[in-house]
């Protein structure tokens, strides 16, 4: 079994002092949301052996964020800074997930990236699962927006669309409601 995260980067400012998109840092909200993603992430065990964050300044700062709310619960996972997450579409997100997991090959994977690439690769490789956490994805991937699938597979290798069951989608909205 292989449990795969996708967590889309929080709350961002508007536009980066430097003009480009992928310097954009977060914004207070999306400071606090992070921070609330990696606490739950550290209560709702098993946590990430291996971390594959998009250099984007947004994502990079989500997981720390994120690391400095669960770093004292949870074992440390390797981290790799990976400049293809950035503005990946679902093909390149399952490649990544098929092969930078190698020679690893961790059972828990989280993935820190953006939309529309995150979202899409979510509702591609989801093919059963929780029927109202699959609706909410349906609708949208949310800024700090976790989903959380599972592959009855071997090795990351193996992992093919429509082939996860979405174990739980959950975004920091949605734990504010509940």
């Amino acid at each position: 079994m292989r449990r795969l995260m996708l967590l889309r980067h929080a709350k961002t400012e508007t536009d980066a002092p430097s003009g480009r998109d992928q310097d954009r840092r977060l914004d207070d909200r999306g400071r606090k949301d992070a921070a609330e993603m990696g606490d739950w992430i550290a209560t709702h065990p098993p946590a990430p052996e291996m971390v594959l964050v998009s250099h984007a300044v947004r994502a990079r700062q989500t997981w720390d964020i994120a690391w400095e709310a669960m770093k004292d619960r949870v074992a440390a996972p390797e981290v790799e800074i990976l400049p293809e997450l950035y503005g990946a579409d679902p093909a390149q997100i399952l490649e990544t997930v098929r092969t930078a997991t190698v020679p690893a090959n961790p059972r828990q994977l989280l993935l820190v990236g953006h939309n529309p690439g995150m979202h899409e690769a979510g509702l591609m490789l989801m093919g059963k699962g929780d029927p109202a956490g699959a609706k909410a994805l349906s609708d949208n991937l949310p800024t700090a927006g976790l989903a959380i699938l599972d592959f009855d597979v071997k090795d990351w290798g193996d992992v093919a669309y429509r082939r996860g069951r979405l174990v739980l989608f959950v975004s920091p909205k949605l734990l504010r409601q509940g």
